[in-house]
């Protein structure tokens, strides 16, 4: 169970961005959907639930396609068995980000503040401070976190010797990682069809209307590839196992 930190009691949904294919990940995504790849315990999809859930979010809105949906509804259902309420916003075609955010307005625009992720996202990052950064005009808050290397380096010193070797190191770059808080003024900016980081966040950032939260010391991973899944597994029961 994971630890209950500062619970929001505001109103707020959440939005999962499940509708992707993972081609990365095949074969494991060839009869599943990437939310529904098994990490540990748990699938990526429970994990996510069960983070929102322990910071107050009870209602969770699924952006999905034919495929994904109907997979993700026989494993999850209508959120009953997770303490929540989960509902399905359908995508008869890719729509990207933007699109299918935009999809989901019938279910998010009765909510003061709407939570956005990744489907393919493990993290334990607390939500409040997006949420407290939506103030006066603001209509987004993207959380960022410090890059990491892919690879390990070779430090090489003034004199072309090898002085050490650092694995994966943490960058001096801060990237999206896939988390987002809006407001319901959000739905004016979004496209039909298309993806937020290239149409509405520009605009927003042009408006002073987008904010960042930098979280460093956190646990946060994306899953792309077979080594991501492999990766996660080695700690993601720890992280998560602090009782409430």
């Amino acid at each position: 169970m994971l630890k209950f930190r500062n619970l929001i009691i505001m109103s707020v949904k959440a939005l999962i961005l499940a509708g992707g294919f993972g081609k990365r990940l095949r074969p494991l995504t060839e009869d599943k959907p990437k939310p529904l790849i098994q990490v540990g315990s748990k699938t990526i999809i429970e994990w996510q639930i069960e983070w929102l859930r322990s910071q107050g979010i009870e209602e969770i809105i699924l952006a999905v396609n034919k495929f994904s949906g109907v997979k993700i509804f026989e494993k999850l259902g209508d959120g009953s068995d997770y303490g929540v309420k989960i509902y399905y916003s359908v995508e008869k075609q890719p729509l990207g980000t933007g699109g299918a955010i935009k999809n989901a307005e019938k279910f998010l625009k009765d909510s003061k503040y709407i939570i956005v992720l990744n489907g393919d996202i493990i993290t334990n990052m607390d939500l409040k401070p997006l949420i407290e950064n939506l103030t006066s005009n603001i209509v987004g808050v993207i959380a960022l976190v410090p890059m990491r290397s892919p690879y390990g380096i070779a430090v090489v010193d003034s004199d072309g010797y090898i002085a050490n070797f650092e694995e994966k190191p943490v960058l001096n770059y801060l990237i999206n990682a896939g988390v987002y808080a809006f407001t319901s003024e959000i739905f004016n900016y979004l496209p039909s069809r298309g993806d937020i980081e290239t149409t509405a966040f520009p605009k927003l950032a042009s408006e002073k209307k987008l904010k960042a939260v930098i979280y460093r010391d956190i646990y946060w991973k994306s899953i792309d590839t077979i080594k991501d899944v492999e990766e996660v597994e080695k700690v993601v029961e720890s992280i998560f196992s602090t009782k409430s």
